[in-house]
């Protein structure tokens, strides 16, 4: 009997690469089966778990074995761009770990090419799928926050220093996509601060701001030296107020009817008076399904049905091209830069096919 279930190899089994195989292990609809890796440790370690799952030192293995549908690629950014040009042009569809490549130009061409293949193209941005992320779109998309004036973040930890990438590519990466994806407008343009402080390395913290046509405005902080780890973000509107703190077991969304009211003065029109709001504040039930497995599900979905990813490339493309301009701007010491519409982004990317 011909097995129906979604072909998987997984390149790279280092940080996040074996989440992405105890996932695919665990899915019905999946069968990983092949995991490759340069470092023969790691190919052993995953032979250990996995006894049924083929490791190799040579990528190429999984693009010439006809039994895998999907290349999966947890590994340096500075390599993703070829190794996942290399999987659509071998007819495999593909799932990229954040960040999708090094570049919006090099995005372009991924898009280009899955498009001309029929291929699903999907960035791991992971949060998307958390049922906290999932829950604050559903709370803004219903207009229970009003008009959204703010959005403020501070994602910070002692570490992971990486080598090839800076903590804006590494950290804000993950607030640059939730933004896009809970809010109904795209930012228009972006400045940002940065310091590195150990001589050779990219830079290790830094503050983002995202500016709106709207009265929005979202403020990201990233950090590599915090002596404690936060993930926590306020999201302010109108109505009512959100803190989202990832780290918390139980309770990571609290929603607060608080805000202002304006009174407009009898005597001097041109003149308000501030009043405050101050009622209940409650915690929306969110499950508590592990975000990756979402993503997997939905990758595999996605590749079954040919339908587009919530995570596609053109999500990748605006979030990569948010992140060359905050690096373009901490370059001339904050200096706005100003961003491309949506539909410009669209348009250049047919323009290179």
């Amino acid at each position: 009997m011909q097995d129906s279930r979604v072909g998987l190899g997984v390149v790279g089994y280092g940080y996040w690469g074996p989440n992405l195989v105890r996932n695919f292990v665990s899915n019905p609809s999946a069968r990983l089966v092949g995991v490759a890796d340069l470092d023969p440790a790691k190919l052993a370690t995953s032979g250990r778990l996995y006894p049924g799952v083929s490791t190799t030192n040579r990528y190429e293995d999984l693009l010439n074995d006809s039994s895998i549908d999907a290349i999966a690629i947890a590994t340096p950014v500075r390599t993703h761009y070829e190794l996942a040009l290399a999987a659509l042009k071998a007819g495999k569809h593909v799932l990229v770990e954040k960040p999708l490549a090094p570049s919006a130009d090099l995005v372009r061409r991924l898009i280009e090419e899955a498009d001309r293949r029929g291929l699903t193209l999907m960035v791991d941005h992971t949060f998307l799928y958390t049922p906290a992320v999932q829950k604050i779109r559903e709370l803004v998309t219903k207009d229970e926050l009003g008009e959204i004036y703010y959005y403020d973040s501070t994602r910070s930890s002692l570490g992971l220093f990486q080598s090839d990438v800076n903590v804006i590519w590494d950290l804000a990466v993950h607030d640059v996509s939730i933004i896009q994806h809970i809010l109904n407008e795209d930012p228009v343009a972006v400045s940002a601060t940065g310091s590195c402080h150990v001589a050779g390395t990219p830079e290790n913290m830094a503050h983002i701001t995202l500016f709106f046509d709207s009265k929005c405005v979202a403020h990201v902080s990233v950090n590599w030296l915090s002596p404690i780890k936060v993930r926590q973000t306020f999201v302010g509107g109108s109505k009512k107020m959100i803190v989202y703190d990832d780290l918390e077991p139980t309770e990571k969304i609290k929603v607060y009817d608080k805000g202002i009211t304006l009174n407009e003065s009898a005597e001097k029109t041109h003149q308000f008076r501030i009043g405050y709001r101050a009622g209940d504040m409650w915690a929306p039930n969110i499950s508590t399904k592990e975000a990756l497995q979402a993503e997997v599900e939905h990758f595999i979905d996605c590749v079954r049905t040919g339908n587009r990813p919530i995570s596609d490339g053109f999500s990748g493309l605006r979030v990569i091209e948010v992140l060359e301009a905050a690096s373009r701007s901490i370059a001339e010491q904050g200096r706005p830069i100003m961003l491309q519409r949506r539909s410009l982004i669209r348009e250049n990317v047919r323009a290179t096919a």
